[in-house]
Formats: structure tokens, C-alpha cells, sequence
């Protein structure tokens, strides 16, 4: 059975408001960081959850561990108000987070080195073009 949950943190890391949108499948957990600018209101944020959502970039899974719970409606209440008295991410989301930069800079080191090489093949042969243009004579 897939199972699936999100959470999102809205906080303030100075000088931005930010949101961390957490999918939690199959006890693996995957982080994507949206940087909101200007403090976003209620509706804002599902606006933006429900247009954009299927263009972020989640972070690769992390194994975390699923606590199951008793599905009593006191303690979904008392975990919901410690749950927004709670700032911040937690280290698991940090993590996949982190992880989420370093692939991104592989990928951006990659692309760079790949142009830097044809860029330096280019001049090779352009370099060569000519000294064959000199050769040739008048």
C-alpha cells in the first residue's frame, strides 16, 4: 500500500520567509525549500501549493522511521498545536536537504566542464583552421 503524507513548515530565516514542503513515502523522506519573500497568508501558500507543486524539486529519499499512532482526536489535536509551536526543520529534512545541494552542484560542475572542454576543443580547431590559412600562401 503507498502511503504518503506532506507537511509544510512556513518559518522566517532572515531576511525571507520560507517553506519547507516535507513528503514523507513509504518511511522515506523527501525536502524541497521554497523561498517566499514577503511573509505569505494562508491563502497564499495554498495557491501556491496547488499551482506549483508539481514543479518542485524534491531532494532524493532519506530512510526515516514511521511512528504510528493512535488515531485519537485529542492527541491529533496536541500534536497539530506542538507541531506549529515547533520552529524550524528537523535534522532528517536538513539532511535531504543538503543532500538535494551537493546532487544540484554535481550536476552544475558536469554541465560547466562539459562546456568548458568544447569551448576549448573549439579553439583547437579554430587554431588549427588557421595555421593550415597560413600554409596554404598567396
Amino acid at each position: 500500500m503507498d502511503n504518503t503524507s506532506f507537511s509544510l513548515t512556513v518559518f522566517f530565516e532572515d531576511p525571507f520567509w520560507v517553506g519547507v514542503f516535507e513528503r514523507v513515502t513509504d518511511g522515506k523522506l523527501s525536502v524541497c525549500k521554497v523561498t517566499f519573500g514577503a511573509e505569505p497568508k494562508d491563502y497564499e501558500v495554498w495557491d501556491f501549493f496547488l499551482k506549483h507543486f508539481r514543479e518542485l524539486k524534491f531532494s532524493p529519499a532519506v530512510e526515516i522511521e514511521v511512528k504510528q499512532t493512535a488515531d485519537n482526536p485529542k492527541r491529533r489535536q496536541r500534536g497539530a498545536s506542538k507541531h506549529l509551536q515547533n520552529t524550524g526543520i528537523g535534522t532528517k529534512a536538513q539532511q535531504a536537504l543538503q543532500k538535494q545541494r551537493e546532487e544540484n552542484k554535481a550536476t552544475r560542475m558536469l554541465t560547466s566542464r562539459e562546456q568548458r572542454e568544447a569551448e576549448k576543443q573549439r579553439q583547437f580547431e579554430l587554431k588549427q583552421q588557421k595555421r593550415k590559412e597560413k600554409h596554404k600562401g598567396h
